[in-house]
């Protein structure tokens, strides 16, 4: 079958699509087409220090001008002006960091898309690995039926767990009531919302009966380190959210020894964890009564993710 004329690899489509260079060359008339919207936006986040500048800008163009996918975009087509407005300004906020999904205000996570607010956190791909954890710990035992997200945020982590134990309901707590309102705007969108509660607090607000599964991606960026990270993320991630006190580990001694009252006996709690951090939350989990596995590393091979069980012969060690 023959493509769209309008889809054919001319020499501009070949450069939008494999990045190779090309001269950005304005119209006389002085309008812009496809290909050199991306040529000129590409020129300017690579001159902002994005790591991907050719890709960013033609994902930014079909946002602008409504594409489903940059490879619809034809490279000859002209940007009518509204929407050329429209680009300039978005590729002015990526070219200040901002990450594309806080630009889109969706970010997509266990294939499933979830509303963005100030107040939670840019889901990372690596924070599957918990997911992942927590289907390997129910593999072969009774699926969880009461679960709870301490630290919900979007609640991106409980929306997915509930996806995947469809009897299960869920309670997701965070201090942020910007974050609560955007959790419980992504159950509605889900069709989660009659299994979900969502409670405004600190994770001692919790105190809602027991669990079969308690997870948490707590805050656990060592404080000095936050103005380091890449921009994207220190400048536009709460920084509440990052936190984790001088050794990145203050949440943990909070929220480990809460889990204990949690749990029911044989429960498992699943944390996210940083890099360097395995060993001294694997200890905190065992002085305080919860036997657990070997970390679990995520697709890069640091360790992510602890898991353990609530043993009721070891409580509080």
């Amino acid at each position: 079958m023959n493509p769209d004329p309008s889809l054919r690899p001319t020499e501009a489509s070949a450069a939008i699509q494999t990045g190779s260079p090309r001269r950005c060359a304005p119209r006389d008339d002085g309008q812009v087409n496809v290909a050199d919207a991306v040529c000129d936006a590409t020129k300017r986040l690579r001159a902002a220090g994005v790591g991907s500048p050719r890709r960013d800008a033609r994902l930014l163009l079909s946002l602008a001008v409504g594409a489903a996918h940059p490879l619809l975009l034809d490279p000859d087509h002209i940007v009518d002006p509204s929407a050329w407005a429209r680009f300039n300004a978005i590729v002015d906020r990526r070219a200040a960091r901002e990450p594309i999904a806080r630009i889109r205000g969706v970010r997509e996570f266990w294939g499933l898309e979830f509303l963005l607010s100030a107040a939670t956190l840019d889901p990372r791909p690596d924070t599957e690995t918990l997911i992942e954890g927590v289907l390997d710990a129910f593999h072969g035992h009774p699926a969880p039926s009461r679960i709870l997200d301490l630290g919900t945020g979007s609640g991106c982590i409980l929306a997915a767990l509930l996806g995947e134990f469809p009897e299960a309901v869920g309670v997701g707590v965070d201090i942020a009531p910007e974050a609560i309102a955007t959790a419980s705007a992504n159950a509605e969108r889900l069709a989660l919302a009659p299994r979900t509660t969502f409670l405004v607090g600190d994770w001692t607000a919790a105190g809602v009966g027991r669990f079969d599964l308690v997870v948490s991606n707590p805050p656990y960026i060592p404080s000095a380190d936050i103005d380091g990270l890449a921009p994207e993320v220190a400048q536009f991630d709460p920084r509440r959210a990052l936190d984790g006190g001088a050794d990145g580990l203050d949440a943990y001694r909070a929220l480990v020894p809460l889990l204990p009252d949690l749990l029911v006996p044989n429960g498992v709690a699943a944390v996210e964890i940083g890099d360097g951090q395995a060993d001294e939350v694997v200890r905190l989990f065992r002085a305080h009564g919860l036997d657990p596995e070997p970390p679990r590393a995520d697709l890069g091979g640091v360790s992510r993710v602890v898991i353990g069980r609530a043993n009721p012969a070891r409580r509080r060690a």
